[in-house]
């Protein structure tokens, strides 16, 4: 056998101890500045607590509810796990009308935003007519677009996108418009055009703007999609939701709540980590 060199005795340390320190790094992130957080061990204890004093029936006794009308949180996710396929199911397709609009709306308000930052003679008047989309509720807005796209998916996606786009053109033409006069008049002492304008300047100056937004219609898409469900479908955790209060069955009316509940935690997070890639001097 040859025998080992120096050189090669000190790179399998440097190795070995990279890998530990990687290791320590990612301990600490984990443990220290994740899960200890305040803004993470509060929500997480608060709601321990919550769902206990829900299974001991401290709530039923506070409001003199009984357990058909509050079921405990165990009977819950025992309905959850006798029915969990079809939960899946109309989970997916909840799932996939809330995508779909929360993208499309979000999509449109941006460019309706983008159009009328740069055409400012009319795109202030443009804004305030999108932006009145928002007084519209749903409950009326469900029968028309069941009347315009049929009663498929296609009606709930319409819905959502219009329950989300309101927000994305207000906040993306704030952040369009609320740019500092100095720096516009560096880019017109260098002869810039609009679009260069818009992309160097306007379009990352509006990002955080544009996040409030999707923050926003993560919650807007799910009401949306689940009160459109609610009133006029046959097919969706709104419609199930729907059918099972009727029927008495509120163990698994409740798991419809929770999965929705789920849903816009898992969304919310997603747009979070997302801003936190995009413009992570947000928070420097």
């Amino acid at each position: 056998m040859k025998p080992t060199s120096v050189n090669s005795i000190e790179s399998k340390q440097t190795v070995e101890a990279e890998s530990k320190l990687k290791k320590i790094t990612t301990y600490n992130w984990i443990f220290k500045d994740y899960l200890f957080k305040k803004s993470v061990i509060f929500p997480v204890v608060f709601g321990i607590v919550f769902l206990f004093f829900w299974e001991i029936k401290v709530f039923h006794m506070i409001f003199n509810l009984e357990l058909y009308q509050l079921p405990t949180p165990i009977t819950i996710v025992q309905s959850m796990i006798e029915n969990w396929l079809t939960l899946m199911f109309y989970s997916a397709y909840t799932g996939t009308e809330i995508l779909g609009g929360f993208i499309l709306g979000s999509l449109l308000g941006w460019i309706i935003a983008m159009l009328a930052s740069l055409f400012p003679s009319i795109g202030k008047g443009g804004v305030t007519v999108i932006a009145s989309l928002n007084a519209i509720p749903i409950v009326a807005l469900s029968p028309i677009m069941n009347n315009w796209f049929g009663d498929g998916i296609g009606s709930r996606i319409a819905i959502v996108t219009i329950s989300t786009m309101a927000a994305m053109v207000v906040n993306a033409y704030k952040g369009f418009q609320s740019i500092d006069g100095n720096y516009l008049d560096l880019m017109y002492s260098y002869a810039s055009r609009k679009s260069q304008i818009f992309m160097l300047l306007r379009f990352k100056h509006s990002l955080p703007y544009i996040f409030a937004a999707l923050r926003i219609n993560v919650s807007a898409s799910i009401i949306a999609a689940l009160v459109g469900e609610f009133f006029i479908s046959s097919k969706g955790l709104g419609f199930l939701l729907s059918d099972q209060i009727q029927i008495g069955n509120m163990p698994l009316a409740w798991s419809c709540i929770v999965i929705a509940s789920l849903m816009g935690i898992l969304f919310y997070n997603a747009v979070e980590v997302t801003e936190r890639l995009c413009i992570p001097w947000k928070n420097s």
